[in-house]
């Protein structure tokens, strides 16, 4: 029987610098830049060594995803726990700052591993935000209309900011001032005016 191979410390240095020459390659060149000898190139680390701390480029993909899912988790639930509630479900689900999220969607249409861990952490985010956000709804007194739960109203408002953003990268804009004009005008009428004016 041979014994399991070694493998990294999570807590390494060198394994962070390997995750975040991971994660600068996929934001910049996109997923199917990352293989093993680029990111060892890129690192300038032997292929050997990434092999020492991820056992498949897959592992490598999953520990770039874990990290940075769990440090967005814990942003989201701080920003939802704030004063305008509503407000920060927008900025959260608009900002364009989720090109990683974007590009682990695109890889988990080829990889089963990084599907179902998205799958998993979405479900996870989805649940957390939502009970981050019915809780600060009522502890602020904003009464949704009733035919619009905090669940759907969540839905929505991840649907409307991914398309905008989305859209927003591809350079299309048809008709999204008049979609921001009626968030905005929804947003103040539940929360009042946007601190930035």
């Amino acid at each position: 029987m041979t014994a399991p191979r070694r493998m990294g410390t999570e807590n390494s240095k060198t394994r962070q610098v390997l995750l975040d020459v991971t994660e600068r390659l996929m934001l910049k060149e996109g997923y199917a830049a990352v293989g093993i000898r680029r990111v060892a190139r890129e690192a300038e680390v032997a292929p050997a060594l990434v092999l020492y701390y991820f056992r498949t480029l897959d592992d490598l993909f999953l520990a770039v995803l874990r990290r940075r899912g769990d440090e967005e988790l814990e942003r989201q639930i701080r920003l939802l726990d704030g004063p305008r509630p509503l407000r920060a479900l927008w900025q959260l689900n608009s900002h364009p700052g989720n090109a990683l999220t974007t590009e682990f969607t695109a890889l988990a249409n080829h990889r089963k591993a990084i599907r179902a861990e998205l799958a998993e952490r979405a479900e996870r985010y989805r649940e957390a935000q939502l009970e981050a956000l019915t809780r600060r709804l009522t502890e602020t007194g904003v009464e949704l209309p009733p035919e619009l739960s905090p669940a759907v109203l969540l839905m929505l408002t991840n649907a409307l900011g991914r398309i905008i953003m989305m859209e927003n990268t591809m350079g299309m804009t048809a008709r999204h001032a008049e979609a921001l004009a009626f968030v905005e005008q929804m947003l103040q009428r539940y929360e009042g005016a946007s601190a930035d004016g």
